[in-house]
């Protein structure tokens, strides 16, 4: 952690009567140390400055983190704003759902929620479409052996992605280099010259909505161009890389558990096939569980912007209006305050549960309230996903097994996952 704070930046000091965190640099702020410890990192500020205290974002500037859990009640309160997140990534994220507040927020979320809802997903025939391209992959993973399991999941959720927009996959390993330019926005410097990470994200940014905009052109698409933009966008960010990190850690935890992957087989084999709908989803409880307690443990959102529209009370703290907030959802995530034994991995707090699903429990695949809109769609790909991969593998008598530590290069911000070296073996 040391090694990601700035040594000559140690003094304390406050705004707004709230302690800001030493060790910024010039220019990124805490972003090394958000980036690439932000567990240490929260903890540090806890022990050292409280509940309250102001990280540096860099080009985004400060935002005021709360780890006190009434600023989970935030994302739901109307006097909060999403509008910071369009101002902290506008090249990503402006114009779509959950840059929106209120009514504007209702009327564009009415528009296509009923196509993301089990029954809408249902007729539209998405498990069907979905569960040829899973088995494919997984299959592939069989037979070569050995996988990369990050960037394998990546190129798995871009085709998935792009068969439920009508666009053939090919050169995934283009789309790749091109997304991973476009992220750099959210933590590029505002400097705008050739070489630098601003520059090239924005290259990147025109090249890979043309590309896609082109693609879906080709096919039988009918959205118009606006509409299209904001949902790649969305589909891209949500469908893409948090459920690629999600699946990747999956099977990084099938890996390390072996006593999981054995609950895991002996439900599919009495499943017997890859549900294809909702309806399907209640025949493989571990595999539900699994998926919970994976997003619980390792949330692909890990941070939440807010702005204060007015003076708030946040635990024993007043904020002023205007203030820019951070709401760690990886904090409350494994927090002991919420859930219990949080260091572990347990399929049974969802296994034993008899309390329907809370909000809470869905925070950690997005924008707070705003997760549910693709919820639904991201709990059928991973089920069919882990009923896929136990079916295939447990047929050639193989399981994952982890070839490499999973600790070191792990990413936080700004979405989180595991390394891109974590290799996994099936044999």
């Amino acid at each position: 952690m040391d090694m990601l704070l700035n040594p000559l930046n140690r003094w304390r000091r406050l705004r707004d009567d709230i302690p800001v965190m030493p060790g910024a640099f010039p220019l990124v702020g805490h972003l090394p140390a958000i980036v690439c410890d932000l567990p240490r990192l929260l903890r540090r500020a806890e022990r050292t400055l409280g509940s309250h205290f102001w990280l540096d974002f860099g080009p985004a500037g400060h935002l005021m983190t709360c780890l006190d859990p009434d600023a989970l009640a935030l994302l739901r309160h109307k006097e909060v704003s999403s509008a910071l997140i369009e101002e902290m990534a506008p090249d990503i994220l402006g114009g779509t759902l959950v840059t929106l507040d209120g009514s504007a927020h209702r009327q564009a979320r009415d528009g296509i929620k009923a196509a993301f809802l089990p029954r809408g997903l249902t007729e539209a025939g998405i498990g069907e479409l979905f569960e040829p391209i899973i088995r494919a992959q997984v299959k592939a993973w069989r037979d070569r052996g050995e996988v990369a399991i990050l960037p394998d999941t990546r190129n798995l959720m871009l085709k998935l992605t792009f068969s439920l927009m009508g666009i053939p996959a090919q050169d995934l390993s283009e789309w790749h280099r091109k997304y991973r330019q476009l992220l750099q926005l959210m933590v590029a410097p505002p400097i705008d010259l050739p070489g630098m990470p601003l520059r090239r994200g924005r290259a990147a940014r025109t090249g890979l909505i043309n590309d896609m905009v082109s693609a879906f052109d080709c096919s039988d698409g009918a959205l118009s161009d606006d509409v299209l933009v904001a949902n790649i966008r969305l589909l891209l960010l949500a469908g893409h890389e948090t459920s690629a990190s999600t699946i990747a850690w999956m099977v990084i935890e099938l890996a390390q558990h072996p006593e999981l992957w054995d609950a895991l087989v002996e439900e599919a084999q009495r499943v017997g096939a890859v549900p294809t709908g909702h309806e399907d989803l209640a025949q493989c409880p571990v595999a539900e569980a699994l998926f919970r307690e994976t997003l619980r443990m390792h949330p692909a959102s890990s941070l939440v912007p807010r702005r204060a529209m007015q003076e708030l009370q946040l635990g024993q703290r007043r904020i002023p209006s205007g203030t820019h907030l951070c709401i760690p959802l990886l904090h409350f995530s494994t927090s002991p305050l919420l859930h219990e034994a949080p260091d572990q991995f347990r399929l049974g707090r969802w296994l034993q549960r008899t309390e329907p699903i809370r909000p809470v429990d869905m925070l950690q695949f997005g924008a707070g309230p705003h997760v549910c809109m693709g919820y639904h769609l991201v709990w059928l790909e991973l089920v069919q996903f882990s009923i896929a991969l136990a079916l295939t593998m447990q047929e050639a008598g193989v399981r994952p097994r982890l070839m490499s530590g999973v600790e070191k290069g792990r990413r936080y911000y700004p979405t989180a996952h595991p390394s891109m070296t974590v290799r996994i073996g099936f044999s």
